[in-house]
């Protein structure tokens, strides 16, 4: 594909999406960053497909885990990425600092659009963060990753549970994961840990159900989305169904 395509391509996505010319006139910021680098290219998309987005975090999660991670010395890819980005993922995970996302997908700057907030749950800055990723950056898939341990959801259990209220806007958090806490109130097993995976569920329903740009892009086969949980101890990401 001839890259010097892409921004008006872009632009044409948006506004056919209905965002607005205050993100084309976003859009057009960021086509003009390459274009005042020194030379270079915007470096290429690691992945064509959705498919190929989907096995490249699995094939990175499986490095991670074998303690065989391919990433090395990294200044020459942090001068490549002045020209510009095109990250072949878009991941929404948890804030928590022992969930590095881009180490856990073994993955170097550039690859990955991370978007993260404490207990892996949309809102509009997210859904926007999202679009984004997709309109602009051409992103090809969208995973979905909470965590085991989460303290947002242990709150929003020990809510449900006792009504115990978290100081500040943390009750905000826990008030927007308190749905997945009462879906697995009655759940045999650890209430904690199905509580996580319904909150992935309930968000990975979300993309398409509250997002236009994700819902089309999914319909037309050029999006993937997923949902999955990270494993503290084993450090292994398993993908859900």
């Amino acid at each position: 594909m001839d890259r010097s395509e892409d921004p008006l391509d872009r632009k044409r996505f948006l506004r056919s999406a209905g965002i607005g010319l205050a993100a084309a006139a976003f859009m057009d910021a960021e086509a003009e960053r390459p274009a005042r680098a020194a030379g270079g290219q915007v470096p290429p998309t690691a992945a064509a497909s959705p498919s190929e987005a989907l096995a490249l975090l699995k094939a990175g999660n499986e490095r991670f885990v074998e303690d065989r991670s391919t990433c090395g010395p990294l200044t020459p890819r942090r001068l490549e990425l002045t020209q510009g980005q095109a990250p072949f993922a878009i991941v929404l995970g948890c804030s928590d600092s022992r969930v590095p996302i881009e180490t856990v997908f073994d993955q170097v700057p550039g690859h990955l659009f991370v978007v993260r907030v404490a207990g892996n749950f949309l809102n509009d800055d997210d859904f926007g963060s999202i679009e984004y990723g997709i309109a602009v950056l051409k992103a090809k898939f969208v995973l979905v990753l909470g965590h085991g341990g989460c303290g947002a959801v242990t709150a929003a259990v020990n809510f449900v549970k006792t009504g115990a209220r978290q100081p500040g806007h943390i009750q905000n958090i826990v008030d927007a994961l308190t749905p997945a806490a009462k879906a697995t109130k009655a759940k045999a097993g650890d209430w904690i840990a199905n509580a996580t995976e319904e909150n992935v569920r309930i968000n990975l329903a979300e993309l398409t159900a509250q997002s236009t740009i994700v819902k089309e892009a999914v319909a037309a086969g050029s999006v993937g989305i997923g949902g999955g949980v990270y494993d503290l101890q084993s450090g292994r990401v398993h993908f859900l169904s």
